[in-house]
């Protein structure tokens, strides 16, 4: 074969090696420049991205509410129940609502309004509402492996929507390796929207509701709650924490008054399970 026969296939290779490179350059200038527009369109949501892959996006709230509304249906029934006890204490539809959007926390809320009086026992309501709320802290806590990543207002933003229930799916998706750090601000929309608007609906209807239990309005929680549970058990693994969680619960609402019992179950599933991965 002569040096002639060999040129083809050299250029070939010679245009290849300095086409390929340009290609490449193509490439990374395009995509230079895609990440430079989503920066500049949205620098916050890039900077969170860069800090551990977790994203805030309207797709992650768009997810989280949607997915939210089923539990969210449930919770309506719960706020109904608290709107005709708001009513009986003499509260308005207005201040029902204005309780349910900034505190938006069911058994506290309950518990304030029967604990309501005139003069308002402003040290009762703020103990017992504390003394209710406290697993909150736990629960944040348990969120921290995702939410390190994103900007502090935007965290701290979506822990104020966080309920008992949202929380409940946000675990799940993180657990199941989702990285939509909007989800719990999407579901946590979900039961702000129903929770303030069945509570109106509570105080509207509380004339005619004499007692939410004979209408099944006290068990929804539970059921919603029980619905929660088995979305969220993981096979044996975690027969364990619950089942200490349960004694324990059990063994403090005998010996102590109030809600300290969920605080106790939930500390002492903990411990349980730093104990038994130690």
């Amino acid at each position: 074969m002569t040096t002639s026969d060999k040129r083809p296939g050299a250029d070939r290779t010679a245009d290849g090696a300095t086409g390929e490179p340009e290609a490449s350059a193509d490439r990374v200038t395009s995509d230079a420049g895609a990440s430079a527009d989503a920066a500049a369109s949205d620098p916050e949501a890039s900077a969170d991205v860069a800090r551990g892959g977790v994203t805030f996006d309207r797709a992650g709230i768009r997810a989280g509410f949607l997915t939210c509304v089923p539990v969210a249906l449930g919770v309506a029934g719960y706020g109904i129940a608290f709107g005709v006890l708001a009513d009986r204490a003499g509260l308005t539809a207005a201040e029902a609502a204005l309780m349910s959007a900034t505190v938006l926390a069911g058994a506290s809320q309950i518990i304030a309004v029967e604990l309501w009086a005139d003069p308002v026992p402003i040290a009762a309501v703020v103990l017992a509402v504390f003394a209710v709320n406290l697993r909150y802290s736990l629960m944040g806590a348990a969120l921290r492996p995702w939410f390190r990543h994103l900007s502090a207002p935007r965290a701290y933003l979506s822990l104020f929507f966080m309920a008992d229930e949202n929380w409940a799916l946000t675990m799940r998706e993180f657990t199941s390796g989702s990285r939509r750090g909007a989800f719990l601000l999407g579901s946590g929309l979900a039961i702000w929207v129903f929770w303030v608007a069945s509570s109106v609906v509570g105080v509207a209807v509380g004339g005619v509701i004499d007692d939410p239990a004979t209408y099944g309005l006290d068990f929804v929680l539970v059921a919603t709650f029980v619905a929660l549970a088995v979305e969220l058990w993981d096979g044996s693994s975690t027969a364990v924490p619950w089942a200490v969680a349960l004694v324990t619960a059990l063994a403090t609402s005998q010996l102590l008054s109030g809600q300290w019992h969920v605080i106790a179950g939930g500390l002492a599933a903990a411990v349980a399970e730093v104990v038994r991965h130690e």
